[in-house]
Formats: structure tokens, sequence, C-alpha cells
């Protein structure tokens, strides 16, 4: 009995006659078990990547998978400072525009692949009221604040903790951010996880819990162009958003609070569509935004995590798709680049090179009474997901 026993849990049984039990080593068979499983697995790895002018160590995290996609994240500002994807030729590139240093990210920029909060967009006049008490935050988009305010969680240093789960492998990055800081009420204790997957599907998990009364609106502002040739334009990719409805904005880019039918205006996405199309139309949204600078209302909100958006180039044959469980999103065509930034192998990004796909809720919603809420209260959890999932169409 012990040496059938021992057959089974270790040992591959090659036959059974009567009482003569043969066996074999299973060891050869549990050791191409264990490599399948290794060479399936997500991997990630840890490398140092500069150092802040205050002395803080910034690392890269690099986490790829078996199908040619890879992500770099680093803790300063938990930004993707590199996202490759294969094209229609298998050849793995990068897509995601951003620099080669620390310190080119520690300069102004249009917050490459940044984390973005407390309040990802804009607030009006950097002013919102909680309870009767009226809270002023730091102005940076005259004269309005945004996108957190100038040291939002682009510019701070976030720790990070790797983990591993079956074929996935995850970045959980987290931050305080204390009471007051940045204008924001109350010690917000913040959570984004970013996870890979074998699918070339890039997770973001986004969670906090805070000690007072604030609002939080959180999001990731990577710049894509899927066709890898970052000296050419967006304006062939065609884009999908799964929205009826646009928030209007004013010339400050602030919402007035109403929400405007997309039919037969340049923002109707509903159907594939490319960036250029109608960007230069006349439109007075358009030239608010300089262009598509906007936030879409998505459908079938309260259903949890849906389809919400997606690009495609033709060129590369990669599609890019945009899942998440937020109300909104703001698709932003490049409109501010301006050919002063260097990319990382020379020359600059030029105007329109890059586009952002912003899961979030609406601009200002603080201040507008009948967008949903974005108030997060003590012993409530803020928790939202979205996912970027590449293929080749």
């Amino acid at each position: 009995m012990n040496v059938l026993k021992r057959c089974l849990y270790g040992i591959s049984i090659v036959s059974l006659s009567s009482m003569n039990i043969q066996c074999k080593s299973d060891k050869k068979v549990e050791e191409t078990t264990t490599e399948a499983k290794a060479t399936a697995a997500v991997t990630i790895e840890k490398s140092a990547y500069g150092t802040t002018p205050k002395g803080e160590k910034i690392d890269s995290y690099k986490l790829k998978n078996q199908k040619g996609m890879e992500v770099a994240i680093i803790t300063y500002g938990g930004i993707i400072s590199s996202l490759k994807v294969p094209n229609k030729a298998g050849k793995s590139e990068e897509v995601v525009l951003g620099f080669n240093s620390l310190e080119q990210y520690m300069k102004p920029n249009p917050y490459f692949g940044a984390l973005i909060g407390r309040y990802g967009n804009r607030i009006a006049k950097g002013k919102f009221t909680l309870d009767g008490k009226e809270y002023a935050l730091a102005i940076n988009n005259d004269p309005n604040a945004l996108h957190g305010g100038p040291e939002g969680f682009h510019r701070v240093v976030w720790t990070a903790e790797e983990a591993k789960s079956g074929d996935n492998a995850s970045l959980k990055l987290k931050y305080v951010s204390k009471d007051m800081e940045e204008g924001y009420p109350g010690n917000l204790t913040v959570f984004v996880t970013y996870t890979l997957n074998n699918d070339n599907s890039l997770d973001v998990l986004y969670e906090a819990t805070t000690d007072k009364k604030t609002v939080v609106n959180l999001t990731q502002h990577s710049y894509f162009n899927l066709s890898s040739d970052f000296s050419k334009p967006i304006l062939d990719h065609e884009i999908t958003i799964d929205a009826d409805k646009l928030v209007p904005v004013a010339a400050t880019l602030i919402p007035s609070g109403k929400l405007t039918d997309v039919t037969n205006t340049p923002f109707d996405f509903r159907k594939p569509k490319k960036v250029g199309a109608a960007i230069e139309s006349k439109d007075e949204q358009l030239k608010n935004g300089l262009g598509y600078d906007h936030c879409w209302v998505l459908n079938n909100q309260g259903k949890g995590e849906r389809f919400a958006a997606s690009a495609y180039d033709a060129g590369s044959g990669r599609l890019l798709e945009v899942y998440t469980d937020q109300p909104g999103i703001q698709f932003y065509s490049g409109n501010f680049l301006d050919g002063t930034l260097p990319m990382r192998n020379g020359g600059t990004y030029a105007r329109r090179t890059g586009f952002c796909l912003e899961t979030q809720h609406y601009p200002d919603s603080p201040n507008q009474k009948d967008f949903p809420t974005t108030v997060l209260n003590p012993g409530e959890n803020y928790k939202t997901k979205t996912s970027f999932k590449f293929s080749i169409k």
C-alpha cells in the first residue's frame, strides 16, 4: 500500500499487474511542468531609476508577459514610463510618449504617463464647498485647479510592493496624502495596483480611504501613439467612444452642468472615426479645447466595468480597448504638445502626436450638484477599475 501511495503521489505508474507494481520516476515530468508554468508567468524586474534632489531613491519596475507586452512603471508619480506591445508583424514597439530620465519627468510636462489625484481634471476657480466650508486649492491652470494641483500625485514618490497570482503580475503603489495637501481636506490613503496578464491587458485598480470628508477623482494620464512613430500625428487613428452625450465646456474648460447629445456633432464617436475627420470643424467646443479635450458621458453607467472606448491604428494593426466602471472618459488629442519636449531617441513631441483616454468623473463635479458625486466620507472605500486591452485587428 505504501508503494502504491508513493506511485500515485510522486512517481508515474507504468503498469499494475496483480501485486507486481512497476514505477518510474516522475521527476522529469514535474520539471517540465514547472518550466512550462514559469514560461507562462508574467515577470517583474526591479531596477534603480534615479534619485530626486531630496535624496529619494526612485525605482523602475518592468512587468513583462509572454505575448510580447511589457510595461515599465516608476515610483515617481506612479508613471508608466514605457509600454511596448506587438504590431501585426509581431514586433514589440513603444506606444506611449515618455522620456529617458527622471530629471526630464521632474521638469514641467503635460503629465506623461502619470497617476493623477486627488482630483483629475479641472475644478472651477480652485474652490469647492463641503458641509458649508469652502476649500481653496492651488491654482495651476489659471483660473482653475487642474489634476490635483502643481504638487499633485504626479509629483510624489510612491512606495511599491510586487505581487504575483497565477499568470498575472502586479505592482501595488501606495501614497498617503496629508490633510490639506494642495488644499484638500482629510488624510487620504491611496493604493493603485497595476496588473499585467497574458492576454495583453493592463488593469489599473484605484483604492482610497479618508479620515475626513473629501473629494476624490483618480485617473491615469498616459499618451498613446499606436503607430509607434512619435513624429507622426495621431489624426489617422480611429476612435470609438460608447457615449451618447458630452460634457460641454466654456472657454476655461469648465462645464455649465448641462449635458449635450453628440448626434450630428464632431463629438459623435459611437462608430469608429478618425481623429482628424472633424477636428478642424468650426465648432464652439472644438474651439474651446483647441481640438478634443472633453469628457464624454459613458453609456451603461452603474453596470460595472464595461467597454468605454477604443483606438485603432491601421498601419500597425494595433487595437487598444478601454474598459471601466467610471461614468466618464476624457479624450484628449494632444493639442497642447508644442514641439519643446524631447523624445526618447531624438527629436521632439509635436502637436497631436499622442492622445489620452482618461477614465474619470466629470470635470468640476464638486461644484455641479447634478453630476455623479465625487465625495468620499470616512468609513467609505473608494474603488474603481480601468483596463487597457491591446490586440491586433
